[in-house]
């Protein structure tokens, strides 16, 4: 099945993350929180402070009809996380390069699951070597590949070298849900779907557009017409 899931991008506070989430609430069931430590990658987004904290929080912004799923881009996933995931969201996905060893990543995958998320699963950096997911892929719902180098901003540059990432990936794991997060558009999301990937964290082709459900819209259908 295919899904386009609109990206909150590194919010600075939960008041940004409220107000983003309400602006994609009327076209989309599910969006993204991007969380940052500013250690993992430079950028720095709640609920972490610029002094290493991380702010208290309870639930995530309650908004009709939208679910949250999360990219953790944080040196230490498993904890905020369970956190997380006990606020509402729903799939947590941490990048498989801040865990020490194949058995932290999956304590951390099915310790996210016993918390309450529905699907949890690994992220991997444009350059990670692709066997990386092979002692870790058993124990994830979904697979993130990042087709940008730089993240925790909108608008980097979409790296074509994704569509042979995605190909290889599918070809070993055929079953395997593949997300792809990162300059994604409506220039590049058929390619992307015949690759073999089937979900989609948008960023400035939806949030930048004129008509944001019109770009959401636009892409679903393309992403749709492009499955085999």
């Amino acid at each position: 099945m295919i899904e386009i899931i609109p990206t909150n991008t590194c919010p600075k506070d939960i008041a940004e993350l409220a107000r983003r989430s309400r602006e994609f609430a009327p076209f989309a069931p599910l969006v993204q929180l991007d969380v940052a430590d500013g250690k993992f990658v430079p950028a720095l987004s709640w609920p972490y402070s610029e002094d290493g904290h991380i702010e208290q929080f309870d639930n995530l912004p309650e908004t009709p009809a939208l679910a949250y799923e999360v990219h953790l881009m944080v040196d230490q996933p498993q904890d905020i996380g369970e956190r997380l995931t006990h606020a509402g969201a729903v799939r947590i996905i941490a990048h498989v390069e801040t865990f020490a060893d194949a058995q932290e990543a999956k304590t951390a995958l099915e310790g996210w699951k016993k918390a309450g998320a529905v699907q949890a699963g690994v992220a991997l950096l444009l350059e990670t070597p692709l066997s990386l997911l092979l002692p870790v892929v058993s124990s994830c719902d979904v697979v993130q590949l990042m087709s940008i180098a730089k993240l925790g901003y909108q608008g980097a540059p979409f790296d074509s070298g994704i569509f042979e990432r995605i190909r290889q990936v599918h070809a070993a794991y055929p079953q395997l849900v593949i997300e792809i997060d990162g300059g994604v558009s409506e220039n590049n999301i058929e390619e992307l779907v015949r690759a073999g990937a089937s979900r989609f964290g948008v960023g400035s082709a939806i949030t930048k557009a004129p008509d944001m459900k019109a770009a959401y819209e636009n892409l679903k259908l393309l992403a749709e017409n492009a499955v085999e």
